[in-house]
């Protein structure tokens, strides 16, 4: 009995390998660390600016920081127009995770105090020194659930419904619909009011970024 036992666990394990292999790559779901990489580096939305006057030329950068940790990926986020880099109107910190197998969420928090005094912590992350996870302000309701999609080798997802509060002009929540991919990221953010009319952010689409550098 037990030889027979073990022949059919032998038979199976070898089955199951067999039907790994014959699933195509590009439709295996692929781990946390590829998603923190395509996330991470600098991007730039200068192409779509020149071609549609409705969109500014961004520049993005996400660094990876606290690489030391073992509870997911940790990512400084600066944003800037391009004529202000000096002067970025968005600072953020992402923690990435996968709850999940296939399932990843990005976490959204404020860093301490006047952010400006982070700005280029991207290129100098000793702007950082002595912050740390548990000083930071979670931006409950702003994590933007993605999933990997093989038919286009995405990570595609969103914030969930109206959960993402904000007062910016007018505003009673956002939302934020994000596509990543290995040579850019399209983002859109928008605001809305208690009536669920658009008060802020691209109309059109979402920014296009084109990956400039890791």
């Amino acid at each position: 009995m037990r030889k027979r036992v073990v022949a059919f666990v032998m038979i199976l394990s070898a089955t199951l390998a067999a039907l790994a292999q014959e699933v195509p790559a590009t439709h295996r779901v692929p781990a946390l660390p590829h998603l923190a990489s395509w996330m991470a580096g600098s991007f730039s939305s200068a192409e779509q600016a020149a071609a549609d006057s409705n969109y500014f030329d961004i520049r993005l950068h996400m660094e990876p920081i606290w690489e030391e940790r073992a509870d997911g990926p940790w990512l400084y986020v600066e944003q800037a127009v391009a004529s202000s880099l000096e002067r970025p109107y968005r600072q953020r910190v992402y923690h990435v995770t996968e709850p999940e197998p296939g399932q990843f969420v990005s976490e959204v928090f404020e860093l301490p105090g006047d952010p400006l005094r982070f700005a280029g912590a991207w290129r100098a992350d000793s702007l950082l020194a002595g912050v740390t996870p548990e000083q930071l302000i979670a931006r409950q309701g702003c994590a933007v659930h993605l999933r990997w999609v093989p038919e286009r080798r995405t990570y595609e997802g969103r914030t969930p419904g109206e959960a993402c509060l904000s007062s910016l002009r007018g505003a009673a929540y956002a939302t934020s619909e994000v596509v990543v991919s290995e040579d850019g990221i399209v983002s859109w953010d928008r605001g809305w009011d208690d009536q669920g009319r658009q008060v802020w952010g691209a109309e059109k689409g979402g920014y296009v970024f084109r990956r400039v550098d890791r």
